[in-house]
């Protein structure tokens, strides 16, 4: 029994859930199973909420959702949850299995099987819905298997999810692209796109072609067939920056992150940015790159100030310029949905997702590069929108 559990106060408003989580994890009821010995059942009361605590209490930014949001903080100390979710999470998943809902007869496609798809597909087989997903990669996973390391993500736990939904009816096609949605949508009653953010951002300056230059979520697919030499440099502060520093580093590089702003305002969990710093990797900030040079890369020195809302701009200081050397570079600068089914047109999306007469978006795709936690919760919204949809 973790004794974190015991600490909890079972607050009536949990702010840790309420307004700590997007998905408002049940924790003061789970917190009570499982201080009453009841460990499966509460495993189970969180997993009915989220399918996939079991990664999201691993690779979310507890610090800032529910950790951060204790109403324990006010002493500096508030209650590990996360650590009993991690612990009931992995127990309950290897004997979890769901039955589908009576069937209503109705189909839905979903497009992409990452975490917001595969979601989505447990929710809709609870309520009796047939559904198939089509996922263009040899495996369901998106960023959970091609963009988080496995030394932080172990893969068995996507494929315990994998499981399940194939325990549970769902039809699954791998390395199937969908390029065009008029077909599917005389085929289904409702399509759900949740291809993700996975188009890199560029950094539009010269030299960017070069070929010792790599996407680092290209990189972080397959490390191993991808050589960088001894000195590599990351370009950019989110967490895809610091899984591909990470990964490089274990494949023998010395490895800097350069980066435009402060730590304070890097978007990477400062968990993983101490993770990345323990385990040697240098950070360089306040730094712009400004062209890319054959054997290195030229940078500015920029500061940070606050615009009159509270937003962090960058100020070149001019003469700064530098020449560092390096074997390769990794751009992480940022990713983005790529929108090729709506011709390169960005669609708009209700507050559920809902993009079409019978067309809904979730994770990534709708909102942009963001947490797991957050694609789940988006799902959730979508499934919610799509039953709607079939019952009218």
């Amino acid at each position: 029994m973790n004794p974190e559990a015991s600490r909890c106060l079972l607050c009536k408003i949990p702010l840790c859930s309420e307004k700590g989580c997007p998905l408002h994890t049940p924790v003061p009821q789970a917190m009570q199973l499982y201080r009453q010995g009841q460990l499966m059942q509460a495993a189970k009361l969180v997993f009915e909420n989220n399918p996939f605590s079991v990664i999201t209490s691993r690779v979310c930014d507890w610090k800032k959702f529910c950790y951060g949001h204790c109403v324990l903080n006010a002493r500096k100390n508030p209650v590990a949850w996360y650590q009993i979710e991690q612990e009931i999470s992995a127990a309950y998943l290897t004997q979890m299995h769901i039955e589908a809902g009576s069937s209503t007869g109705q189909k839905a496609a979903i497009i992409g099987g990452g975490p917001a798809g595969m979601s989505a597909a447990l929710y809709l087989r609870r309520a009796g819905i047939a559904v198939t997903i089509f996922e263009k990669k040899k495996y369901l996973g998106g960023m959970l298997r091609y963009g988080i390391p496995e030394f932080r993500l172990s893969h068995q736990y996507v494929e315990e999810i994998e499981r399940i939904l194939r325990e549970s009816g769902v039809h699954i096609q791998t390395e199937t692209e969908v390029r065009e949605l008029s077909t599917l949508r005389k085929e289904y009653d409702a399509l759900l796109l949740s291809i993700g953010a996975q188009k890199p951002v560029a950094l539009h300056i010269a030299g960017e072609e070069m070929p010792h230059v790599h996407s680092a979520l290209h990189y972080l697919e397959d490390p191993d067939h991808i050589t960088l030499g001894k000195n590599v440099i990351v370009i950019g502060g989110g967490n895809v920056a610091m899984d591909a520093s990470r990964t490089a580093l274990r494949h023998g590089a010395k490895v800097t992150v350069y980066y435009r702003k402060t730590f304070e305002n890097m978007p990477a969990s400062m968990l993983e940015v101490q993770a990345a710093q323990n385990e040697g990797v240098s950070f360089q900030l306040l730094k712009a790159p400004l062209e890319i040079k054959e054997h290195g890369i030229l940078f500015i020195d920029c500061q940070n100030a606050a615009d009159a809302q509270g937003r962090i701009t960058t100020k070149i200081l001019a003469g700064t310029e530098q020449e560092v050397a390096c074997d390769s570079i990794l751009l992480a600068i940022g990713e983005t949905p790529d929108d090729f089914l709506w011709h390169n047109q960005r669609p708009k999306f209700d507050a559920q997702g809902q993009m079409a007469e019978n067309i809904f978006a979730a994770g990534d795709y709708r909102l942009g590069a963001r947490t797991v936690v957050e694609a789940v919760w988006s799902a959730k919204q979508a499934s919610q929108a799509i039953l709607a949809h079939l019952q009218k």
